[in-house]
């Protein structure tokens, strides 16, 4: 016979740039890991903090939730935004009437923007190489 808890946990799937996050949280104390590693260690500067942080801050929820994220790909700051998209979208699943604060906030919209593919004939997407009238 197997124990289960009573706690629900709620999962949202954010994206920015070339990065995914898979998002766990269930009602707790606060606890925020990321790839198995706190937050503080894992998120190197202050933007990417705050980021991460961000939809919790607006909801007023940073101590009372615990958070457990599965990111990779992309770079940091990717990661960071595919977070904050992901815990958005879970806390919205966790509470239906969290949606009006983090819709103002823009925490539910996905960042299109994405990295530009270099093209032939030119030394990157959008340099071009040196031109000579004569």
């Amino acid at each position: 016979m197997s124990a289960k808890s009573n706690t629900t946990e709620f999962i949202g799937t954010g994206r920015r740039k070339t990065s995914t996050a898979r998002v766990r949280i269930k009602e707790g104390t606060g606890k925020y890991f990321i790839n198995g590693r706190e937050l503080m260690d894992y998120c190197r500067t202050e933007q990417q903090r705050k980021a991460a942080l961000s939809p919790l801050i607006t909801v007023e929820k940073t101590t009372s939730v615990d958070v457990s994220v599965n990111v990779s790909g992309g770079g940091g700051t990717g990661q960071s935004g595919a977070i904050r998209h992901g815990l958005s979208r879970a806390l919205e699943k966790m509470d239906a009437e969290l949606r009006i604060p983090l819709k103002r906030a823009g925490h539910l919209r996905r960042d299109p923007r994405k990295i530009e593919r270099k093209k032939t004939g030119q030394p990157g997407a959008r340099k071009r190489f040196q031109f000579s009238k004569r």
